[in-house]
């Protein structure tokens, strides 16, 4: 094999060349593939064996119209078409051997986040950080699944509203007890840091529901002195948010989806459909926080995303 550290490609032969390679690890290692331009008809049909399409294809074909209406206005609630939300939902129930088709809903579509407590842990707390500045994990468009870090910068200003649907099957085990989803505001006035907490109570037992909270900000805005009030004054200087889920004293399930951290007429959750609330970031990529770490996650307490026919 031959290996360089720099090739010079003349003017005009750059589509060329790169019709027969293509990037490897871009970062860390970086390095030129051969693509794989042509397949066997033998490889092709392992392929066409494997895919889920056609049986997914079929399964749409004798939906009604009313249903594929139903699907689209599911689908938009995560950014997705109909077509694609039902052939996504499809795959995981067929990976994971269940029957028939799911009921579309607009509280919860496909993989939702999922808070699990079992003996013997009584509690859970998850955070996702929200400095000013971050890394996340971004898609390259035009490229397949290529992904690039992007550096986020997120000022606070405006009416800022937080809101989630959830699901909840909690039991009482140890009082006093709790369930809640915040955001905490860490702010400094007068030479002292305080930390303000608004915070949306989660019943314990409830079918799928949508939860919100808006907290008005008044005043200059952030980084500068202001007044943030709503059930109590947040004055001074604006340093940062965090949001967190919050289960204590509890043992059983609480699932949530499309979650909303707005102001500045945007949505700055990450993650906000649940596709992999416990994913990490490594390599290249080692500065992106995790979507959602635990703060409080003994033995016995797990969250993660989930497929459940609900």
């Amino acid at each position: 094999m031959v290996r360089v550290s720099y090739v010079d490609i003349l003017p005009g032969l750059e589509e060329a060349f790169f019709t027969g390679v293509k990037s490897s690890d871009r970062f860390t290692y970086s390095r030129l593939i051969k693509k794989q331009a042509f397949y066997t008809r033998k490889s092709v049909a392992g392929l066409t064996a494997r895919s889920m399409l056609p049986e997914i294809s079929a399964a749409w074909e004798l939906l009604s119209g009313a249903e594929k209406l139903a699907w689209s206005n599911a689908g938009a609630e995560c950014n997705l078409n109909g077509w694609r939300l039902f052939v996504q939902d499809k795959s995981l129930r067929i990976k994971n051997e269940m029957a028939g088709v799911a009921t579309p809903s607009l509280l919860h579509q496909s993989l939702v986040g999922n808070l699990h407590i079992e003996a013997p842990a009584t509690e859970l707390k998850i955070i996702q950080i929200h400095p000013k500045f971050y890394w996340i994990s971004q898609k390259v468009i035009g490229k397949k699944g290529m992904y690039e870090p992007v550096l986020i910068t997120e000022d606070l200003a405006l009416d800022f509203k937080i809101s989630l649907n959830y699901k909840s099957e909690l039991t009482e085990v140890s009082p006093p007890s709790f369930a809640k989803f915040y955001v905490r505001f860490w702010h400094s006035y007068q030479g002292a840091d305080q930390y303000s907490d608004f915070e949306i109570p989660l019943d314990y037992a409830a079918g799928w529901k949508n939860a919100e909270a808006t907290i008005s900000l008044f005043g200059v805005g952030p980084y500068g002195y202001s007044d943030f009030g709503t059930e109590s004054e947040l004055l001074g200087y604006y340093i940062r948010y965090d949001l967190y889920f919050h289960l204590k004293g509890l043992q059983g399930d609480l699932y949530f989806d499309n979650v909303k951290v707005e102001h500045s007429a945007q949505n700055w959750a990450r993650d906000p459909f649940c596709n992999d609330i416990n994913q990490g970031f490594t390599r290249a990529f080692y500065q992106v926080p995790k979507h959602w770490a635990g703060v409080i996650a003994p033995d016995g307490a797990i969250y993660d995303s989930i497929y459940k026919d609900f």
